[in-house]
């Protein structure tokens, strides 16, 4: 679909945009489109100054600003009608009652303008397939001739307004390639605010990917630097496992030990049979204090012989 002309959004130019993405060319720009807006803004005053130009009325409208055009870049209905003159062009309200009595079927149509608040696209058909040719997307999308009536009809009940492109549009490439050949689309364009926060994600995922390497002295070897930090983690959770359950033998010792005491303090609940002999708690401290000993000893063990092994791999990576 590369012969396809489609401007993407900028600012809030969608109208210079509609009209571009309908005649498929660079043909008006935003000084065209003012200039025809400033036109109308004269005929209006010109209007309105016939009913006296000391009336409140024609006071009221010369500190009124633009119906037809504002700094953002919008412009009206009605300049939009009026550039589409310059090309013999005609819009027909879509939903209008002179419309819909004439049962027209909307694929038998060459292009739609769609309109919501303040913003224009269009559906265009180009050789014998419709596109949605939304500024607001990445690309063209493709319509199927039956999906178009029920995607005009969601449009409408989203608050659109659809109107009907009357008269010969200008000849184009694209309507040319396209009476010859149909095109697949298999992935759908994305809106462009998605693309965007698609290429920002990818752009942070890279990121934290060159840190890693940069901690790995620039190695690439990611996946088995990841195997050693996965194991580290590992043995840092441990340790902090084996803090815990120290803490809870150390807690329970302790209560042993005042069970064994005559001076139990009131608020610690006693459970029946839980009293040791002086001999019995030694044996089970000293068990204790055996198993964290040995359990240390391990841990210590084992987290040398990953950085050491972590070591040889970054050796290798360098030497190689």
């Amino acid at each position: 679909m590369e012969s396809i002309f489609h401007e993407k959004q900028e600012g809030s130019l969608c109208a210079q945009h509609c009209l571009n993405n309908l005649l498929q060319g660079e043909y008006f720009s935003p000084v065209e489109l003012s200039s025809i807006a400033h036109q109308l803004d004269e005929e209006e005053r010109m209007r309105m100054a016939e009913g006296g130009v000391t009336s409140e009325d024609y006071r009221t409208f010369l500190q009124q600003p633009s119906g037809n055009m504002d700094d953002s870049g919008f412009f009206s209905i009605q300049v939009i009608s009026n550039a589409l003159k310059v090309w013999g062009l005609e819009l027909i309200l879509f939903n209008s009652p002179e419309y819909q009595r004439l049962r027209i079927d909307p694929i038998n149509e060459r292009s739609f303008i769609c309109n919501y608040k303040e913003h224009w696209f269009t559906v265009r058909k180009l050789g014998k397939q419709w596109f949605n040719l939304n500024s607001l997307l990445t690309g063209p999308e493709l319509i199927s001739d039956t999906y178009l009536a029920l995607f005009l009809a969601q449009l409408q009940q989203e608050g659109y307004s659809i109107f009907v492109v009357k008269g010969d549009l200008p000849d184009c490439e694209a309507d040319q390639l396209l009476q010859m050949i149909r095109v697949q689309q298999m992935h759908r364009p994305k809106l462009i605010g998605e693309e965007l926060a698609q290429l920002k994600e990818q752009r942070v995922q890279k990121t934290d990917l060159e840190r890693v390497l940069e901690a790995n002295d620039g190695s690439g070897m990611l996946d088995e630097d990841e195997e050693d930090l996965q194991r580290a983690l590992a043995l840092s959770r441990q340790e902090i496992d084996m803090e815990d359950e120290e803490a809870d033998l150390r807690r329970a010792i302790q209560l042993s030990m005042q069970g064994s005491s005559r001076n139990v303090s009131q608020d610690i609940p006693q459970t029946s049979g839980t009293h040791l002999t002086s001999e019995e708690l030694r044996k089970r401290r000293e068990a204790y204090f055996e198993k964290v000993k040995e359990t240390q000893s391990n841990v210590s063990h084992q987290t040398k012989m990953e950085l050491d092994q972590s070591k040889n791999n970054a050796f290798g990576c360098a030497s190689w």
